[in-house]
């Protein structure tokens, strides 16, 4: 099968989730390569099929618990560029979880090729003010589980603990 025709994937893996994502036209710049700000779509997408995946989408945690998640810090490392009708794969897993904050590592791959690097700490915030606000316990709990299917020993490894007191 060539790397066009492959199956689409949107699963858990362990302690990663995987969604991959067909480059279009309307993905890429003049050059054909594809745009610096669409690998940041790319990763929300992933983000929110993979709370999907855990069940507990995005819209319960608006609905249900009138909280949402924002990006309060982002690292990017581009290292190689997707074209198009690249069949791309966005990885998504937990890194840390706190009260009011997670921690993920995405990364971006072409195949077993590294495209792209991305480092992200959300917050969770009330949606009235948008004021910080305590994970929603399903939330947390899902959260910690993934990570704890992907990291043994429940570490980082950079010496910090992953799950952070309630």
């Amino acid at each position: 099968m060539t790397p066009a025709m492959k199956t689409m994937d949107n699963a858990l893996h362990g302690g990663e989730h995987r969604l991959d994502i067909r480059i279009y036209f309307e993905d890429t710049d003049a050059g054909g390569i594809v745009y610096h700000a669409n690998y940041l779509r790319y990763a929300e997408r992933a983000r929110s099929e993979a709370l999907r995946s855990l069940g507990v989408p995005h819209a319960q945690m608006v609905e249900v618990h009138d909280r949402m998640f924002v990006v309060r810090h982002a690292e990017i490392d581009y290292e190689r560029p997707a074209r198009l009708d690249d069949l791309i794969t966005v990885a998504t897993r937990v890194r840390r979880v706190s009260a009011a904050t997670v921690t993920l590592d995405q990364m971006i791959r072409r195949g077993d090729e590294t495209l792209v690097r991305i480092g992200l700490r959300l917050a969770c915030v009330d949606r009235a003010g948008g004021r910080a606000s305590r994970l929603p316990a399903d939330m947390r709990a899902a959260l910690v589980r993934m990570h704890e299917a992907g990291v043994p020993g429940g570490e980082t490894g950079d010496g910090q603990r992953a799950v952070e007191g309630d």
